[in-house]
């Protein structure tokens, strides 16, 4: 009897045999699903380790062929889904800083017509205003600019919190299509 006739041999080729086949199945199913192809992803593809696939020079040879046949290009419908997503987060953000801005310009012609006031009635040259309106006047501005002022921290919190999310779905997406 000789050493390769022995039923461990013969079990070991077998056992080689079987992952070979699992290793070229992954490596097809890979191609198929348009995913990328390197040593490590086809061996946690084919439940084999790497060094299996770097002791059989024909399965490295193939799976480095694979590789290179492979784009790693993304694919169009990811590339419409982000492009899409971008743009959406763009015009909110442009509609956003559209508010704010006109918030800001309302909010300064408040400001000047009250410090114009202010100033006017300081100069004597009009009937003196009543120092009670004018308190209550300030008063309520200060409300109001606190009030925007939480709007505008809820809004920022609002847009953290829809930018991380599509962090995650964006992340989540790039995983699924590697």
């Amino acid at each position: 009897m000789t050493t390769g006739d022995t039923p461990l041999a013969r079990a070991r080729r077998r056992d080689a045999d079987r992952r070979r086949q699992r290793v070229h199945q992954a490596l097809a199913d890979m191609h198929t699903d348009g995913l990328e192809v390197t040593i490590s992803s086809v061996a946690d593809r084919a439940q084999v380790h790497r060094s299996f696939i770097h002791r059989h020079a024909d399965l490295h040879a193939a799976v480095l062929k694979a590789a290179a046949d492979t784009t790693t290009a993304p694919s169009p419908a990811s590339t419409a889904i982000s492009h899409r997503s971008v743009l959406a987060e763009n015009a909110n953000l442009h509609e956003q800083n559209h508010r704010l801005a006109q918030q800001v310009s309302d909010l300064e012609d408040r400001l000047s017509d009250l410090l114009g006031q202010q100033a006017f009635d300081r100069s004597g040259l009009g009937a003196p205003a009543s120092t009670a309106a004018v308190h209550a006047e300030l008063k309520a501005q200060r409300q109001a600019v606190l009030d925007l002022r939480r709007a505008l921290e809820e809004r920022d919190e609002e847009l953290a919190a829809a930018r991380e999310t599509n962090r995650r779905l964006m992340n989540q997406l790039n995983r699924s299509s590697s």
